[in-house]
């Protein structure tokens, strides 16, 4: 417990010292609170999750928000994280939590670097759904994020149907509200 509070102390600090903006890191802690919960929720149905892992990448998921506002925030804020030397497997949260992820040929005509950016293991796709379902640091339902996204893409952009099915997904395994 001692070790998880030391590295929720050491992401927070690298938030305030990257320049992220109060706002921004309140956004993050409400969404690490989420995430924490739904790893709570599936480690007690059985399945295997990192929630240490989890938690710093939820609190670190829009570090990149301290350089841009806009979706590259995702790839910036994964150079962040290498150059400070975390690992892999947070640098990989990070640049996949935009949308429902985004994938190689889509990453492309956003002049990112070629390759897929669709969360892969569950602790990715646990933080990507945690904060489609926070605004601010407001809970919001899940269609709200969709029609707010549909409004802004178009309602039949790809990253909708991605979103979509990240929570049937999450609906599934949670099987509860909450």
């Amino acid at each position: 417990m001692i070790e998880q509070l030391r590295s929720q102390d050491k992401a927070i600090e690298l938030l305030e010292k990257s320049g992220c903006s109060t706002s921004v890191i309140r956004h993050c802690k409400t969404v690490a609170k989420l995430a924490i919960k739904i790893a709570r929720i599936l480690q007690r149905r059985g399945f295997e999750v990192d929630t240490e892992l989890v938690e710093t990448g939820a609190l670190l998921h829009d570090i990149g928000r301290s350089k841009t506002h806009s979706v590259d925030h995702a790839i910036v804020g994964a150079r962040i994280i290498e150059s400070a030397g975390m690992s892999n497997a947070i640098a990989r949260i990070i640049e996949r939590h935009v949308g429902g992820g985004i994938p190689q040929d889509e990453a492309v005509k956003l002049g990112w670097p070629e390759k897929n950016y669709l969360p892969e293991t569950l602790e990715e796709r646990i933080v990507a759904y945690a904060d489609k379902l926070v605004e601010g640091n407001k809970r919001v339902p899940i269609n709200e994020t969709i029609g707010q996204l549909s409004r802004k893409l178009g309602k039949n952009h790809p990253s909708i149907a991605r979103l979509k099915a990240l929570d049937k997904e999450f609906q599934s395994l949670l099987d509860e509200s909450l």
